[in-house]
């Protein structure tokens, strides 16, 4: 049976402004879009912490024998260094500065993307699509919009009509801002802009002299507005009417906010049923800020190299660090929070590793079956991590009192147990089993490989006194080499 059936999950819905009770368009599968990055820079943490929570939520809704079809983009283009559609592509922008092309940013920032992501443990989307890829897909919903009066030209120019859309539809229902107080708020445009209205956005420019990333339209060379990128992609691959839209807070407004316009105008219809945003992040209370030093890059984390931090850190420990906040928590970094998270990180995976040490019993004096309901309550409550690791903290405590036999427990309830534990720390959390123990013979194997490569070059440079040192120093460690015609192996006696 799958687990969904049983499962009923409450999400908030940034739309309602409410929890609701989630229900797929089609039964036993979710089409999820999440908005990815523009890649023109190094992947900060608060993408990081974004991209984690949705890994978190496809993690569990493929537990839950769901069918998912996860779309995640890169923008390669069209993202403007304003919301007010002026200023610079940041990508040809940062490719003038760093004087490459601008597809060797975007190739370069990717690589990092993807790199930083492997290395917290991300699943891969279903599908990674990007925005110069669906440029004919960006046209035709111009023509569309065009066609249905709701856009118009402007020196090669397309703008998207907000005020005339909000006389039958409501621009704001995401962010809840109300079109009139924006029009008594903002200042009569300066005879500059091509805008009929500052609230007016653009689905296409057209490019000036100097912007090298241009395609052909029927209406100038240029570039589609960033906003329309999402969606061409997301109806491209999950249907006109989908399930789950996803991405920062940051980004409700103005971005989701266009894309729910434009969407509807193109396909009379509401094109998402559940939108879910993620909060923002601070270091030691305040916003991180790169202008301040009050930042920390990623790979800050496992090199230890931040004046911010006392040490390097695991990634499986900063994801747990991570997931012990509410996705949409503010969530604050500081040094003395990631070693309370590493202490916690280290205790939990002891007791998976001690789970295989536990003596059955004919009878249980645990209630397992109990404890799993709760961790199943926690995650189909908005997917409530902090009190699902509150729950295997719970579980954690079980399995001591087991192994010092204090309590009992029957063979078919310690394999709820241990298929428990392991679906919500591995599957669904996406934690990695890393105790202090197996760090240091990681760091053991290193060193002694290490020296197997010194003795190696030592041996093809005839220095058989130095090849016999390094051998027998290991042996007098209790350390054997042993040579092969595949190499040198060594066990540990």
């Amino acid at each position: 049976m799958d687990l969904y059936k049983s499962n009923t999950i409450k999400v908030y819905n940034s739309l309602s402004k409410s929890k609701e009770g989630f229900k797929s368009i089609n039964e036993g599968m979710i089409g999820m879009y999440v908005c990815g990055p523009t890649v023109y820079s190094n992947v900060h943490l608060g993408n990081v912490r974004t991209f984690m929570s949705f890994d978190m939520i496809y993690r569990y809704f493929l537990h839950l024998g769901y069918k998912v079809r996860y779309v995640r983009n890169i923008t390669d283009a069209g993202h403007l260094e304003n919301d007010a559609d002026e200023g610079e592509d940041r990508i040809a922008k940062k490719a003038r500065i760093e004087q490459l092309e601008p597809m060797e940013i975007v190739q370069r920032y990717t690589v990092d993307f993807h790199n930083t992501l492997n290395t917290f443990n991300f699943l891969p989307p279903s599908i990674e699509p990007t925005a110069t890829g669906h440029i004919v897909e960006q046209i035709e919903i111009i023509k569309d919009i065009l066609e249905k009066g709701m856009a118009y030209e402007r020196n090669g120019s397309i703008y998207f009509d907000v005020l005339k859309y909000n006389e039958t539809e409501h621009y704001g229902i995401l962010s809840g801002r109300n079109i009139e107080d924006s029009i008594h708020n903002t200042r009569v445009l300066d005879g500059q802009s091509e805008k009929k209205n500052p609230q007016d956005f653009a689905l296409w420019k057209k490019a000036d002299e100097r912007h090298i990333m241009r395609w052909p339209s029927p209406w100038s060379d240029g570039f589609p507005g960033w906003h329309l990128e999402c969606s061409a992609m997301s109806t491209k691959y999950l249907g006109d009417n989908f399930d789950i839209h996803g991405g920062g807070m940051d980004l409700k407004f103005p971005h989701h906010e266009c894309e729910i316009a434009q969407s509807k105008v193109n396909n009379n219809v509401n094109p998402v049923n559940y939108w879910l945003h993620t909060n923002m992040l601070t270091l030691n209370g305040q916003k991180m800020a790169k202008s301040t030093g009050n930042y920390i890059l990623p790979n800050d984390f496992f090199t230890g190299e931040n004046e911010h931090l006392s040490k390097a850190y695991l990634p499986s420990v900063v994801r747990f660090f991570m997931l012990q906040a509410n996705y949409k928590s503010i969530l604050d970094f500081s040094d003395a929070a990631l070693l309370a998270s590493e202490k916690g990180f280290y205790k939990l995976m002891e007791a998976v590793n001690n789970l295989d040490k536990i003596v059955v019993s004919k009878t249980s004096s645990i209630d397992v079956i109990s404890w799993k309901k709760k961790c199943y309550e926690a995650m189909n409550d908005d997917f409530n991590t902090p009190i699902l690791i509150a729950n295997l903290f719970e579980g954690a405590k079980f399995i001591n009192l087991l192994k010092e036999e204090k309590q009992t427990i029957s063979k078919d309830y310690l394999e709820v147990l241990r298929s428990t534990i392991n679906n919500f720390v591995f599957d669904v959390l996406g934690l990695k089993n890393t105790t202090e123990s197996t760090i240091g013979e990681d760091k053991l194997s290193g060193v002694v490989e290490m020296l197997i490569g010194m003795r190696k070059d030592a041996r093809d440079n005839k220095n058989w006194s130095l090849s016999d040192q390094i051998r027998d120093e290991l042996l007098a460690l209790g350390i054997q080499l042993k040579d092969g015609k595949d190499g040198t192996t060594f066990s540990v006696n």
